[in-house]
């Protein structure tokens, strides 16, 4: 979606507000299965004192996998955006700064690129997931796998005395 901002660039304290969904084309994240709901965004962008700033929140609804066990779950993610905008940069300019070209700003890369950035890198179905036994896949969330746990080879010899007795 693009955002026309000619009217307050110039305009010191002028505000302009935007509600949107943001395209899941581009929005490849390994642990999201799909999304149960486009992302949506609502939010503003003001003028202070020449500086443009654009806040508000963008809110996504995944279908997610875990990553411990495998098991898929719902997941909500809710984000504040915060991001600075320019419609002059220069080759000093800061590096987080968005570029406002021909007096607009184009909405879906600017909340895609927010949204990636802001990913989690590991999603977990509870945060006290268990994961799989490493010898026979059982999730270990459903109870014991009743697999021997092997013994450290550091620790053998020390076994080996406790066998004697």
């Amino acid at each position: 979606m693009w955002l026309d901002l000619k009217d307050i660039i110039v305009t010191p304290g002028a505000v302009k507000s935007f509600e949107c969904d943001v395209s899941t084309d581009g929005l490849f994240v390994p642990s999201v299965k799909d999304f149960t709901a486009p992302p949506h965004a609502v939010g503003q962008v003001k003028n202070s004192a020449g500086a443009l700033d654009l806040t508000g929140v963008l809110t996504a609804e995944m279908l997610c996998v875990c990553d411990r066990c495998g098991r898929e779950f719902l997941s909500e993610k809710v984000m504040e955006l915060k991001v600075p905008l320019s419609a002059e940069l220069t080759e000093d300019s800061d590096a987080e700064l968005w570029p406002v070209t021909g007096g607009g700003i184009d909405l879906d890369i600017v909340l895609a690129s927010c949204f990636i950035l802001d990913m989690e890198t590991k999603f977990l179905c509870s945060p006290d997931c268990k994961g799989l036994c490493p010898k026979c896949g059982k999730n270990l969330n459903d109870g014991p796998c009743g697999c021997v746990k092997d013994v450290d080879p550091r620790l053998a010899v020390l076994g080996q005395l406790l066998d004697n007795k």
